[in-house]
């Protein structure tokens, strides 16, 4: 819980009021290996923090095959923001990569401490403003950059990433065939 507190007020500082009611509202869980956070088809009510490990945000297209939109690495707050945000069903995974060690609430207990603890509602924009800009840049790296200079910049990000989770996983983030990861990756060697 206390790694949650310095998180907080390292976006913002979060009052000893506001803390009193937050601390009470979150519940620590342990997620297995490719357990689900968030399922597809279904309105989500959770978000948490991500204290320990590592997630990943995908939609599956009609034919199987899996595209992965995100990595969430500790700490981080992970939910499916589109469907708690309007309470339709969420069309992206959330699936943990490696065990996680997260604090669970209700989105709607949150939504309410808001009406009277304003410095948790700036918090809320701050973190929300965050997410959309790393997800502007992500869309601009795709359509603007070259695999190479994308994966350059996936490993300055997430630094540790490649020697956690599998290739394949990275290569479909940065919308590239494994094959062509492994020929990026030897080409800096």
């Amino acid at each position: 819980m206390e790694e949650l507190y310095k998180y907080l007020n390292q976006i913002t500082p979060i009052s000893d009021k506001t803390w009193a009611l937050m601390k009470d509202i979150f519940i620590k869980k342990e997620l297995k290996k490719f357990d689900y956070f968030c399922n597809v088809d279904k309105v989500a009510t959770k978000i948490a923090f991500l204290q320990e490990g590592i997630v990943r945000s995908f939609y599956t297209s009609r034919e199987g095959q899996e595209f992965n939109k995100n990595f969430f690495v500790s700490p981080a707050f992970i939910g499916a923001y589109s469907s708690l945000i309007t309470q339709t069903p969420n069309k992206l995974a959330q699936q943990v990569l490696t065990n996680c060690t997260i604090w669970e609430t209700d989105y709607a207990v949150i939504k309410q401490l808001y009406d009277i603890c304003p410095d948790l509602e700036r918090l809320g924009r701050l973190i929300a403003e965050h997410y959309f800009v790393e997800k502007e840049m992500r869309e601009v790296n795709l359509l603007m950059l070259e695999a190479k200079e994308y994966y350059k910049i996936f490993q300055q990000q997430y630094p540790t990433l490649e020697q956690q989770i599998p290739q394949y996983h990275i290569a479909s983030f940065l919308g590239v065939s494994a094959t062509q990861l492994s020929r990026i990756r030897a080409e800096k060697t």
